[in-house]
């Protein structure tokens, strides 16, 4: 009987982590405002995670955060063994009902833009929300890693090798 072997390598990372791209640089958001790469520079971490902007439901925090070539991507943690609000809102996201990210800021240099709106030059991060429908329609989680999805991956990949077995006998 040949055996077949599958070696699996899984991240499951902390329960409620979370990244995302908080502000795409180069589209304007749904009133015409866009952020400049560079205007994040000096952003203040940890940064309050929020639930739609709703300074009474904070639900994790921000560690890390980021400018790349495509906009300011964050990372953070749901803090799911800690906070009742942040496991119903880890369950939404992973449902896909909450799948954007909105930020709460303080501009501090700005001009207007031609055809409305404004380009952000400089401003202060205050919290960065999730939210359903986010200000920038390209602002998104982009991951929500947990012990859960690492666990239903595995038993996938357990009733696959199961699958094989009974053909292979």
């Amino acid at each position: 009987m040949d055996r077949l072997f599958i070696e699996t390598k899984l991240y499951a990372g902390e329960e409620g982590d979370i990244e995302g791209l908080a502000w795409p640089f180069g589209k304007p958001d749904r009133i015409g405002d866009m952020i400049e790469k560079g205007a994040f520079t000096g952003a203040s971490l940890p940064l309050p995670m929020l639930f739609g902007h709703d300074m009474n439901d904070p639900i994790g925090a921000w560690d890390g955060a980021e400018e790349r070539e495509d906009g300011l991507h964050l990372k953070g943690r749901l803090l799911v063994g800690e906070v009742t609000r942040a496991r119903e809102v880890a369950a939404l996201v992973r449902s896909g009902a909450v799948r954007g990210i909105s930020i709460g800021f303080r501009t501090i240099k700005a001009g207007n833009r031609s055809g409305g709106g404004r380009t952000i030059q400089r401003l202060e991060l205050l919290e960065a929300s999730l939210v359903t429908i986010p200000m920038h329609p390209g602002a998104k989680v982009t991951s929500a890693k947990s012990a859960v999805r690492a666990l239903s991956l595995a038993a996938a990949i357990n009733r696959a090798t199961a699958q094989l077995s009974k053909r292979q006998a």
